[in-house]
């Protein structure tokens, strides 16, 4: 049961917690962090000249020099534990150009979700020779998007159960041909690497025991507990490996075989929604089409964050017993030079108490100047649930969180950002979500 009382409201915390907020790290770090990136200055200045190279060429031919180049160095620095130069990079290139500090993110993104295998990590393959084609290694993921006024589970597939998600990612999903591996758990984004140099590490470890057809060896018991959330994400983790050249999806296969993406997700809900339903009981679910896992992260946030708020309104709908045309909406913009996310404070009636608020990130490239701006998305999501008393403020407010408990705070009627204060007459218990 999700916790009632002053600190109660609900936060945004999926893939956000993992990409978000790379300039304000790389701020933050340890002054021996910084005495390392010191020495590792001619690598920031190799990887803002390739992003920037990236960003500006005029033809494809161009694109792959500097995505080899990119692909060389983020690989190096990030085998080598070197996450600090990198971040230093990313900071100060955004800074500079956003168009090239997209093309670097996007680049360490790759290199932390995909591998070659050296012929050395095979097993029969003979000393100082190389496969005929070079194998590479992609993580990927299928995220589900869960809500309830419950918990979300995150926890150990039953062994019949992993054994048919994993038959069916292959049967309705990958490419004939291509060899996989699913981990048997089912991951909360707390639960797997939050540094990109710890990604790779894993990619590498998934891609070689799946390359060798042996299972790869994780410790499910030091898993640390997934945060109550009354929305978020969970995942499913496997391995592919393939040759360079060869497809992965079934949505790249020719002629007869090929099937679109969206041929694929419906296959692939059919099958799998009875296996997962009772894995989550008392959520509602929705299953994202398995994919490379960045990729991912993205997808699934942008479907935590409309689940978030409905997840939100119904939480106060059953804990006060009121209806949701009760429940007033007010709408502010974040952020210290510019909007890096709105904060949503729900009030009831004429108070100025907020009694619940949300968080809904910008993700990547989004901006006001998107169509639709992501305020007439939140107004959307707010009218699909009932909630039409809403109220916008236009100024730029500094985020601002609560000292004891670094819980945010949300805007209230008159705009200002207070912290959550919810009734004591709440609901402490509840028998079903609807």
């Amino acid at each position: 049961m999700l916790p009632h009382g002053p600190d109660s409201g609900y936060t945004f915390l999926s893939t956000f917690r993992y990409t978000a907020g790379m300039s304000s790290k790389a701020s933050s770090l340890s002054s021996r962090v910084r005495e390392r990136i010191s020495q590792a200055l001619p690598d920031v200045e190799s990887l803002v000249v390739g992003a920037v190279g990236l960003a500006q060429s005029g033809s494809r031919t161009e694109a792959r020099f500097w995505e080899a180049r990119l692909a060389q160095a983020l690989g190096r620095l990030l085998d080598g534990g070197h996450a600090g130069a990198v971040l230093a990079a990313l900071d100060r290139i955004n800074q500079m150009d956003g168009t090239a500090y997209g093309a670097l993110l996007e680049a360490l993104e790759h290199a932390a979700e995909e591998v070659r295998i050296p012929a050395s990590a095979l097993r029969g393959q003979a000393a100082g020779s190389e496969p005929a084609e070079p194998l590479y290694g992609l993580m990927v993921s299928a995220p589900i998007v869960a809500w309830t006024r419950f918990s979300i589970p995150a926890r150990a597939l039953p062994a019949p159960v992993a054994a048919e998600l994993s038959r069916i990612w292959q049967e309705e999903v990958l490419a004939p041909g291509v060899k996989f591996q699913m981990q048997s758990w089912l991951y909360s984004l707390d639960q797997l690497p939050h540094d990109f140099s710890d990604m790779r590490k894993l990619t590498r470890r998934m891609a070689t025991a799946t390359a060798n057809g042996s299972t790869l060896r994780s410790d499910f018991r030091s898993m640390p507990e997934a945060p109550e959330m009354l929305a978020d994400a969970r995942f499913l983790l496997g391995s592919v490996v393939a040759s360079g050249d060869q497809p992965i999806f079934r949505w790249q296969l020719p002629g007869d075989d090929l099937r679109s993406r969206q041929d694929c997700l419906e296959a692939w809900n059919a099958r799998v929604r009875p296996l997962i339903e009772p894995l989550l009981p008392g959520c509602g679910f929705e299953s994202l089409l398995p994919d490379a896992y960045h990729a991912n992260l993205r997808e699934s946030d942008r479907l935590v964050r409309v689940w978030g708020v409905k997840a939100a309104v119904n939480y106060l709908v059953h804990s006060l017993d009121i209806e949701p045309t009760r429940i007033r909406a007010s709408v502010a913009s974040c952020g210290n030079t510019q909007v890096d996310e709105y904060r949503i404070g729900f009030s009831l009636g004429d108070s100025d108490d907020v009694v619940q608020g949300v968080v809904w990130p910008l993700l990547g490239p989004e901006s006001d100047a998107d169509d639709p701006p992501p305020v007439q998305q939140i107004r959307r999501t707010l009218q699909e649930v009932g909630v039409n008393d809403i109220r916008v403020w236009n100024s730029l407010m500094e985020p601002e969180f609560c000292e004891d408990c670094a819980s945010p705070f949300y805007p209230n009627r008159s705009g200002e950002l207070v912290h959550v204060q919810m009734p004591e007459e709440a609901e402490t218990a509840s028998t079903q979500f609807h």
